[in-house]
């Protein structure tokens, strides 16, 4: 069995720990969090702690806090020669103190503390200094049923990029789209089956293939009327620049 210490508890912390805790090859056998009321909840089901030098010994060290406080929590982990790992998708496995073992468990999945996590559905992509440190991380990421990719820094960082447009734009677009539907009453829902069809197919095609729509087209009536319509500048400016880059994908004009 791999025994973890978890280092961190927001939302890829706790999802972290939820996953391992469903495993029988995993013992999560200690949790760390700098504010210890917010594990306070889980302390019937492993040893919590807000103490950095209480930490126990384990074949593996995660780290699932924000970027930028990774280098200095892994600088005063007070041992040496041991594996610890971070879960960010941008940060460098060189954030990581040099006197350790350092490696990258990154689940390329957008979490949200309070949503259920099917980690069958969560890629991680898996980053070691020394190699001999990959096939056990490669152990701990299958334990969660996940699918694993053997990945290098400068393509965890581009799918991290990537990761921001087809995920965290695209929310942005949905809240755009949920705040036009209300300006007339209309019902946002029945877009849904819309937005699970064009996630749907990609599936089965390029993005380049699966684009539709009037600046696909060069519609430029529909285009002229959408901008009439809307009244809100940002969302007119968000309209406009997303036509332009669909028409220079597709050979168009711009507007």
């Amino acid at each position: 069995m791999i025994s973890v210490v978890i280092l961190g508890a927001g939302n890829v912390g706790t999802h972290i720990f939820k996953g391992f805790s469903k495993t029988d090859e995993v013992s999560v056998i200690q949790w760390y969090n700098r504010s210890l009321s917010t594990i306070q909840s889980y302390k019937g089901l492993v040893d919590i702690t807000d103490n950095l030098n209480a930490l126990k010994e384990a074949d593996v060290y995660i780290i699932a806090v924000s970027d930028d406080i990774i280098a200095d929590l892994s600088s005063k982990l007070s041992f040496e020669n041991r594996l610890v790992v971070h879960t960010s998708g941008s940060a460098s496995v060189y954030d990581l103190d040099m006197k350790h073992k350092r490696g990258v468990l990154y689940p390329l999945q957008s979490f949200s503390k309070d949503a259920e996590m099917d980690f069958t559905n969560v890629p991680i992509c898996i980053e070691t200094i020394d190699k001999k440190s990959y096939p056990l991380l490669k152990k701990l990421a299958a334990s969660l049923g996940s699918p694993t990719k053997r990945i290098n820094s400068d393509q965890r960082r581009v799918l991290h990029l990537a990761a921001v447009f087809v995920n965290n734009f695209t929310n942005q677009l949905y809240r755009i789209g949920h705040e036009i539907t209300e300006s007339e009453g209309a019902e946002f829902d029945l877009l849904k089956p819309l937005i699970t069809e064009t996630a749907n197919k990609i599936q089965d095609m390029s993005p380049f293939k699966a684009q539709t729509g009037p600046a696909k087209r060069n519609d430029k009536k529909t285009i002229k009327k959408h901008l009439k319509q809307l009244d809100n500048e940002h969302h007119k400016a968000v309209y406009e620049l997303l036509t332009n880059s669909i028409k220079r994908t597709h050979g168009r004009k711009k507007l």
